[in-house]
C-alpha cells in the first residue's frame, strides 16, 4: 500500500535550459505543508517511500527529455510529473481555475468568467490527470487529491477504480449555496458529482463544510447524516480538518544563527520603530487596498504615533497572466505613494514596500522582527501567515491582527479579530496592538502556541488520511460485506432454478422503476413488463408487487399479467386470479381530520402535493424545494404524532413522501397473507425504502432480501444500482445478465 499525492503542482520545479533540466523546490503553502507531513513519515501509515507525489512540474518539457525527468523525479523525489502544453495552462490553470473558481468561492462573483473553452480545458486537464493516476496506482492505495484545480478527478477515477480509496481536501473557501450557484448548471453539477467521487471530503472549517453540504442537498439532492452522505454505490463524508504548520520548524528558527543575524540587522536598521509587518500574495482576495486605508486611518486620528512605527509591506508575486492582478498592483503602488507623500518627514517614511519572493530565513526574520502582524484578507480558506507568525514568536511576545474571514479566525480567537471591510476597526485593533502590554501578548500568544503546537500539519494530514482509512474500514464492514457478490448471486441464482416452488416479492418505485416528479408518469417499462413475463413462464414461480399505490392504478398497470398484487402497503390484496380485498375491515374516518393539515403543508412548500387513496394518504414533495423540504417534512412529521397518538393510524415517511394510513398495515403483513397461501422452498425480496423494511423483517431467515442503496437494513444483502435488479432477475430465467 502506498500513499499518491496528487495536487496541480509538484514540490519540486523542472526547469529546461537548453537541452539540460534542473530542478528546483516550489513555492506555496500547500506544498510546504504537505512536504512537512511527508517528511514526519516514520513508523505511521507509510514511510516516505511509500509515498509518490503527482503533479505538474511547472514548466513545459521536451519530449525528448520527459523519460529523463519522469526517471529522476521518481527516484530522487518520490514524485510523478504530469507533463501539460503551455496552451493547456493557459485555458485550465490562467483560465477556469483563476478566472472562474477562484474569484467565485473567494465571493468576487463580478471577477468570474463563464467561458466554455476554459470549463472544456478543466475537464480535459482533469482527465489527464485521471490517466496518470490510474496508470500507478493500485487497489489498496491511498490517494490523496488536493484543491480547486482538480475537483473532478475524484469521480474520474472512481469510474476506473470503483474500490479505490480516495480523499480529497479543498484548500480555498467552499461558497454559499447562493453564490455557488452561479456556475452554469452542467458545471456546477458536474464539480460536485466529481467532489462525491471521493470518499472522504475535507474543508478547513464548518462552515465551508456546512455549505458543501447545503450544496449537494440543493442542486444534486442528497441529504446527509452528520456529514455522511448515502450514495448508490457507497457512503462518502465531508468533515472539517483545519491545516496546520509545521510549528516546531517555525519556532525554532528564530535561534538560528542566520535567522537571528537577519532579525539583528533589521531592528538596527529601523531602531526606535515598532514594526507593523503585513506579508501577502498579490491577490484582490488578501484585501491589501482595505489594509492601507485602515493604516492611513490610523495614522490620520494618532498623530502621536508619527515616527515611532514603520509598516513594512511584502507583496509576494502572484498568477502574473491575471488582468486583475496587474491593475490591483497598479492601485497599491499608486495609493503606497499617496500615504507615504501625505505623512513621510525627513527622518520617517510611514511605509516601506516591496515586491518580492522571500526565502525561510527572510521570512522567519521578519516574523520575528514584527511587533505587530496584519493578516487582513477579504476571504481566505486558511491563511497560515497567521499561524506562521504566532509559532515564529519565540519570545511569546507581537500581537496578531487576524481577519474574521480568514479561516484561521476560527482557531485563532485571541488575536485581535477584525472585520476587514471595516477601516475603523482595523486603525482601532492597530492603536490597540501598539499599546498592548508585553504580558497581555505573551497571555495571548501562548495559548495560541499551545493549540498550534498540538494541531500541526503532521497532525492534520494524519487525522485525515486516519479519517479516510475509518470510512473505508467502515463501508467494507457494515455495507460491502453485505453486498450481493458475484459468488452469493451465483448462489441465489441456482437455489432458484433448483427449487420446487418460488415466490418474489417486489417493490414498485424506487425498485422497479425511478422515482420521477410526478407519480402518475411512473409507467412500468417494457423491461419491467417483459422481465416479469419471463419470470410467469417458470413453472411453480410466484411474483407478488407490493407498493403504496392505490389499487386501480396497480390493476390498470398488471392486473392481465397474472401476478398477486397488495396496493396501499397492503391495505388491499388482490391474488393471482382472484379479486381486490381487504386485509382486515378499514375505516377512513379520520381523513378528513388530516387531510386539511396535509393540504396546509403543501400550500406551505411549493411544489408538494397531497394525494388520496381509499384508506390512505401521501403528501409528496419530491418536486419541492429540497432543503426547505427537509425542514417542512421534519415539522409535518413531529404534528403528525402528536395529533394522531390517540388514533388508530400510523405514519411513514419514506423517498420524498410522508404517507397516513391505518395501524398494522404494512408490506410485512401483506408478505404474509401471500406466504400463507403456498408451500415455498425459495423465497426473493427485494424494496429500495424503510417501507420494505417490514416485509424484510417478516420473511424467513434464509429468504434472500435484497435492499438497494447502501444503507443500513433488515434485509441480507444490497444492491449499488437499480440495473443489477434486473439483471438478477434475467439472469434467473436464464438471460445473461452480470453484476
Amino acid at each position: 500500500m502506498k500513499l499518491i499525492v496528487v495536487s496541480n503542482r509538484l514540490p519540486i520545479t523542472i526547469i529546461q535550459e537548453n537541452n539540460a533540466l534542473k530542478y528546483k523546490e516550489s513555492a506555496g503553502g500547500l506544498i510546504s505543508g504537505l512536504s512537512a507531513y511527508l517528511s514526519t513519515l516514520k513508523d505511521t501509515f507509510f514511510t516516505k517511500e511509500d509515498c509518490l507525489w503527482l503533479g505538474w512540474p511547472g514548466s513545459t518539457i521536451g519530449d525528448v527529455l520527459k523519460s529523463e525527468a519522469r526517471v529522476t523525479t521518481q527516484k530522487k523525489f518520490h514524485a510523478r510529473p504530469v507533463f501539460l502544453s503551455e496552451e493547456d495552462m493557459d485555458k485550465f490553470y490562467l483560465g477556469f481555475c483563476n478566472k472562474t473558481i477562484w474569484p467565485l468561492f473567494h465571493y468576487f462573483p463580478s471577477y468570474a468568467i463563464y467561458d466554455e473553452e476554459y470549463w472544456a480545458q478543466y475537464q480535459k486537464v482533469n482527465q489527464v490527470f485521471c490517466e496518470e493516476v490510474v496508470d500507478i496506482a493500485e487497489t489498496d492505495d491511498l490517494i490523496w487529491i488536493h484543491d480547486y484545480h482538480l475537483m473532478l478527478l475524484p469521480k474520474m477515477i472512481r469510474n476506473k477504480m470503483p474500490k479505490a480509496s480516495i480523499g480529497f481536501f479543498l484548500h480555498i473557501p467552499f461558497p454559499s449555496f447562493e453564490i455557488y450557484r452561479l456556475l452554469p448548471d452542467n458545471w456546477r453539477r458536474g464539480i460536485l458529482e466529481g467532489l462525491l467521487g471521493a470518499d472522504f471530503i475535507g474543508f478547513h472549517t464548518p462552515e465551508y463544510t456546512q455549505y458543501f453540504l447545503r450544496c449537494i442537498l440543493r442542486i444534486l439532492g442528497y441529504e446527509n447524516n452528520l456529514g455522511y452522505i448515502n450514495l448508490t454505490d457507497r457512503i462518502t463524508k465531508a468533515e472539517t480538518f483545519p491545516m496546520g504548520i509545521d510549528y516546531n520548524k517555525f519556532n525554532a528558527a528564530s535561534n538560528t544563527k542566520e535567522v537571528k543575524a537577519e532579525k539583528s540587522q533589521l531592528r538596527k536598521t529601523l531602531a526606535g520603530h515598532k514594526i507593523i509587518l503585513s506579508i501577502n500574495r498579490l491577490d484582490y482576495t488578501k484585501g491589501i487596498l482595505h489594509l492601507l486605508k485602515g493604516f492611513e486611518q490610523f495614522l490620520e486620528k494618532n498623530p502621536a504615533w508619527h515616527g515611532k512605527i514603520i509598516m513594512m509591506l511584502i507583496l509576494v508575486p502572484s498568477r502574473i497572466g491575471v488582468d486583475q492582478y496587474q491593475q490591483m498592483k497598479k492601485q497599491i503602488d499608486e495609493y503606497i505613494s499617496v500615504i507615504n507623500g501625505r505623512f513621510t518627514r525627513i527622518d520617517w517614511t510611514p511605509i516601506l514596500y516591496q515586491h518580492k519572493f522571500l526565502s525561510f530565513n527572510a521570512l522567519s526574520a521578519l516574523y520575528g522582527a514584527g511587533d505587530v502582524c496584519l493578516v487582513t484578507p477579504l476571504r481566505d480558506g486558511m491563511n497560515l501567515i497567521a499561524k506562521e507568525y504566532v509559532a515564529a514568536r519565540a519570545d511569546k511576545t507581537g500581537v496578531l491582527i487576524l481577519s474574521e474571514m480568514a479561516g484561521a479566525a476560527k482557531e485563532m480567537g485571541e488575536a485581535l479579530i477584525i472585520n476587514p471591510n471595516q477601516i475603523e476597526e482595523l486603525a482601532a485593533a492597530l492603536k490597540q496592538a501598539l499599546d498592548m502590554p508585553n504580558d497581555e501578548q505573551i497571555r495571548r500568544n501562548q495559548i495560541m502556541q499551545k493549540r498550534l503546537a498540538r494541531y500541526d500539519v503532521a497532525r492534520w494530514a494524519s487525522d485525515f488520511i486516519g479519517g479516510l482509512q475509518t470510512l473505508k474500514k467502515d463501508q467494507e464492514e457494515r455495507f460491502h460485506a453485505k453486498y450481493l457478490s458475484p459468488d452469493i448471486w451465483n448462489r441465489l441464482v441456482v437455489d432458484f432454478r433448483e427449487s420446487i416452488k418460488r415466490i418474489v416479492f417486489l417493490d414498485y418505485d424506487g425498485t422497479l422503476v425511478p422515482f420521477v416528479n410526478d407519480p402518475k408518469h411512473a409507467n412500468p417499462t417494457e423491461e419491467v413488463k417483459s422481465t416479469l413475463i419471463a419470470l410467469l413462464k417458470v413453472p411453480n414461480t410466484e411474483i407478488a408487487i407490493i407498493s403504496g399505490r392505490d389499487h386501480h392504478t396497480l390493476d390498470e398497470w398488471f392486473g392481465s399479467l397474472g401476478v398477486n398484487l397488495a396496493a396501499e402497503h397492503g391495505a388491499w390484496l388482490k391474488p393471482r386470479g382472484g379479486r381486490w380485498q381487504m386485509i382486515k375491515p378499514l375505516i377512513a374516518d379520520w381523513k378528513p381530520k388530516i387531510i386539511p393539515i396535509l393540504e396546509l403543508y403543501a400550500d406551505r412548500l411549493p411544489g408538494s402535493f397531497v394525494e388520496e387513496k381509499d384508506y390512505s394518504v401521501a403528501w409528496h414533495y419530491r418536486q419541492a424545494d429540497p432543503e426547505l423540504s427537509s425542514i417542512k417534512a421534519k415539522e409535518l412529521m413531529d404534528e403528525l404524532l402528536n395529533l394522531t397518538s390517540n388514533m388508530d393510524i400510523q405514519i411513514l415517511q419514506s423517498n420524498k413522501v410522508v404517507e397516513v394510513l391505518n395501524a398494522g398495515i404494512n408490506k410485512g403483513v401483506a408478505g404474509k397473507y401471500f406466504l400463507d397461501k403456498g408451500s415455498y422452498d425459495f423465497i426473493l425480496a427485494i424494496g429500495d425504502d424503510w417501507t420494505d423494511e417490514d416485509l424484510f423483517r417478516t420473511l424467513p431467515v434464509e429468504a434472500y432480501t435484497l435492499r438497494l442503496g447502501m444503507v443500513a437494513s433488515y434485509a441480507r444483502f444490497n444492491l449499488f444500482e437499480r440495473k443489477e435488479i434486473f439483471a438478477l432477475l434475467k439472469n434467473l430465467v436464464g438471460i445473461t445478465g452480470n453484476i
